[in-house]
């Protein structure tokens, strides 16, 4: 791989050499390297027509990881994935996943991935996305995720996805089917600018008793760049829902925050809130007393408000 390759491995799964562990690193369409541990097994799905990997994890294993970064760097590369998570009973495991996209051309480079989860009862998952493009040319970046996931008795999803700059276009789909006391919790991160459009659709369904469901959603919408947000939770049994979505509005930006709570339970307690603002002035006042420029300080807001 050249260093824009690592650049890019760097910034979708903080990778600066060969991962330890279980790993799989898709390039330009193909594999490019695999290691499977006594306890993770990756292998190439054989089904005609969908390309990608199948991920099985033991019961019982502790404390492992799991990489399967995606680069591209090839311009005019399109590509559709699949790849399915079966985690056994009793897991505590961390995956790292992402896509990377290296565009020096003036066609279009797209990535479009499936990832189905089936989480066994008592597992804990910590699932990590990021999403990140760049590259000089004029050919656009585009980017959309698709991830489902079924959660068994007592199991857990804590899912962080993030994508701060140089995707032109993504619609991110994320729906998780919530088990008896189970919980899932999702982070979202975005940042769009110039001509960037980003669309979130996202359902937890809580269908199990006791089941939690938790939905944080930050951006920052910049420039003439558009962001619209579906996030949606529904609760069919005793549980309990919260989902928040702040956005800061920048230039021309325009956001859209329709979020959607469904109670088919009187036991169900559900809340959602959401929020779209500017920054404040007197924060960048604030900020610009200790010295910062105007620019800086507006950085620093944003950078903190995403961390």
């Amino acid at each position: 791989m050249d260093q824009a390759e690592w650049k890019l491995l760097k910034e979708i799964a903080d990778l600066e050499k060969t991962p330890q562990g279980a790993y799989n690193i898709r390039r330009n369409g193909q594999l490019d390297s695999r290691n499977n541990t006594a306890n993770i097994e990756i292998t190439t799905k054989e089904e005609p027509g969908k390309s990608g990997i199948n991920i099985t994890v033991k019961s019982g294993t502790q404390h492992e990881s799991v990489h399967i970064p995606v680069i591209i760097s090839q311009t005019g590369l399109s590509e559709m994935v699949y790849n399915d998570f079966f985690i056994g009973d009793d897991c505590d495991v961390d995956i790292v996943a992402g896509c990377g996209i290296h565009n020096t051309g003036c066609e279009t480079s797209q990535h479009d991935g499936v990832h189905t989860f089936h989480i066994g009862k008592n597992s804990k998952v910590r699932y990590v996305e990021r999403h990140y493009g760049d590259g000089e040319g004029t050919g656009q970046r585009i980017m959309n995720p698709q991830t489902i996931v079924y959660l068994d008795e007592g199991a857990s999803i804590n899912m962080e996805s993030t994508q701060i700059r140089g995707v032109d276009s993504t619609k991110r789909e994320t729906r998780i089917v919530v088990g008896k006391g189970a919980e899932a919790i999702i982070t979202e991160k975005l940042l769009t600018h110039g001509q960037q459009t980003a669309e979130s659709d996202m359902e937890i369904i809580l269908d199990g008793e006791d089941a939690t469901g938790r939905v944080i959603s930050r951006s920052v919408a910049q420039d003439n760049s558009v962001q619209v947000f579906y996030p949606k939770m529904t609760g069919n049994t005793k549980c309990f829902g919260h989902v928040q979505c702040d956005s800061i509005i920048m230039g021309d930006a325009k956001i859209s925050s329709i979020p959607a709570i469904v109670a088919n339970h009187v036991d169900a307690q559900l809340i959602h809130e959401a929020a779209i603002g500017r920054i404040a002035g007197d924060q960048i006042l604030k900020l610009m007393t200790l010295g910062l420029t105007e620019q800086e300080a507006e950085e620093k807001i944003l950078d903190g408000f995403l961390q």
